[in-house]
């Protein structure tokens, strides 16, 4: 008997049509269409944390960016 199911938050869930008695072996094999797209190389990785970093900035610098980079007048 073959039935297929999903994994959901680590569990294999079966459809309710599946009737497996209590205690039964069973044998997970992951299907060649459903495996997850390769992780992103690390150096990728790596330099995306580098621009996360946190910036040494005003706090008020989103609303008065122009101000700080261009020397317009500052919003209250």
């Amino acid at each position: 008997m073959t039935v297929k199911g999903t994994v959901k938050n680590g569990v294999v869930v079966l459809p309710p049509e599946a009737h497996l008695p209590e205690g039964s072996e069973v044998e997970v094999r992951p299907s060649p269409v459903s495996r997850p797209a390769a992780a992103p190389a690390p150096g990728f990785l790596l330099r995306l944390l580098q621009l996360s970093k946190d910036r040494d900035w005003p706090k008020d610098f989103a609303l008065n960016h122009a101000h700080y980079r261009k020397g317009h007048p500052a919003k209250p």
